[in-house]
C-alpha cells in the first residue's frame, strides 16, 4: 500500500522488526550514543546527594577514535595490563628492597661509632629543641 507523496505505510509488527534492529544497533555502534544525567537531591537548599550518570554506547573504534580505551589498561581486564602491573610491582619490591638494605646500612654505621646531630650538639651546647638542634641566628 502506497500513500501520496511517494510514501509506505509501515509494516505490522514483528515482520521486519530484526533488520531495523540490526540497523539500529549498527548506526549506534558507528555513530556512538551518549547518556548523560545529573540526580540531585537537596533538603531546604540544602545539597545531600548528588548522582551524575555518564553512558557511552560506542563500538571499540569508535571508542578508540573518541580516546576513550581504559580497558587495555585495567589489569583486570587486558592480560597485557596484568602482566605489566606485575613487572611494576616487582620493580617496586626490589626498589624498596634496596632502600631497606641502604636504610639499614647507615643505621648500623650510625650506631658503630658515627656520631648524631644530638651527640654534636650536646657537646657544643648547643640547646636542643624537641629533640632536634634549634639553629640559632648568627
Amino acid at each position: 500500500m502506497t500513500f501520496p507523496g511517494g510514501g509506505r505505510a509501515p509494516e505490522p509488527f514483528g515482520q521486519s522488526g530484526g533488520a531495523n534492529l540490526a540497523d539500529v544497533l549498527e548506526r549506534v555502534l558507528d555513530k556512538g550514543l551518549v547518556i548523560a544525567g545529573d540526580i540531585r537531591v537537596n533538603l531546604l537548599d540544602i545539597e545531600l546527594l548528588t548522582i551524575k550518570l555518564r553512558l557511552v554506547v560506542a563500538s571499540v573504534d569508535k571508542a578508540r577514535e573518541m580516546g576513550i580505551d581504559w580497558w587495555e589498561t585495567d589489569p583486570a581486564l587486558s592480560s597485557r595490563a596484568h602482566r605489566d602491573e606485575l613487572a611494576h610491582r616487582d620493580e617496586l619490591a626490589r626498589e624498596n628492597a634496596a632502600l631497606r638494605a641502604r636504610l639499614a646500612e647507615l643505621e648500623r654505621g650510625r650506631g658503630q661509632g658515627g656520631t648524631s646531630r644530638k651527640r654534636v650538639a650536646r657537646r657544643e651546647g648547643a640547646p636542643l629543641e624537641r629533640g632536634r638542634v634549634r639553629e640559632e641566628p648568627s
